[in-house]
């Protein structure tokens, strides 16, 4: 019978939160048994509405939200859905489509866009978690979310076969343009973003998209 290692027994709280990237513990959930939380974990958790968590080495991990990047997210579905729909390029999903990159890793981007070669059957998934990974993921950053986490998301992104992610700062009003783990570029309000290869002849002139964080009424 194999036997646990020492390493994988002797590992603490801190250094389980630092492999997560150093984030709040007030964001991991844990289950009354301590035993590894699952995927029927997952969808249970996400469908009490209550919170929205990933799954990450064997824990649920609450999103980092706020009302602030959920406007912005939103925006960017729209923008996105009004290129990609009348193309009929794939879908498009907001932050509560789970998608697992791996067996026991389901991140849910804020926006996702899968084009029709990547995902089986090129039919809507059925199952609450999709089986695939997205070609363009895109994070709003929070406030709640640490460069160390953000650095791990983007790993397992690619690892996964995301060609390209966006992570967009709210408060900065920047969008840094991923096209592999490091090395990005980042685009400021007066600048233009495009889709690259991922999604050619997509343009957003980034001072209307961050316009939404300045709206009010009359």
């Amino acid at each position: 019978m194999a036997t646990a290692t020492t390493e994988e027994t002797t590992q603490n709280v801190a250094d389980l939160l630092e492999d997560l990237g150093g984030i709040d513990p007030a964001r991991v959930l844990l289950k009354k048994s301590r035993a590894p939380a699952t995927e029927a974990d997952l969808i249970a958790v996400n469908g009490t509405g209550k919170t929205l968590c990933e799954l990450v080495d064997g824990l649920l991990v609450e999103k980092g939200m706020g009302y602030t990047e959920s406007l912005l997210g939103g925006a960017i579905l729209a923008i996105l859905r009004a290129f990609i729909i009348p193309r009929n390029l794939g879908l498009v999903s907001g932050a509560d489509g789970m998608m697992r990159l791996f067996p026991g890793l389901v991140r849910e981007p804020d926006v996702a866009f899968a084009s029709w070669d990547r995902i089986p059957g090129r039919r809507r998934p059925t199952e609450p978690i999709a089986g695939f990974a997205p070609d363009l993921a895109i994070e709003v950053l929070s406030q709640s979310n640490t460069k160390k986490e953000m650095a791990r998301k983007r790993l397992e992104y690619f690892e996964a076969g995301v060609r390209l992610v966006w992570e967009v700062d709210t408060d900065a009003r920047t969008v840094a343009i991923y096209e592999a783990p490091e090395g990005p570029t980042v685009l400021g309000v007066k600048q233009t973003l495009n889709g690259g290869q991922v999604l050619p002849g997509f343009v957003l002139p980034l001072a209307d998209l961050f316009a939404e964080l300045d709206r009010q009424g009359d």
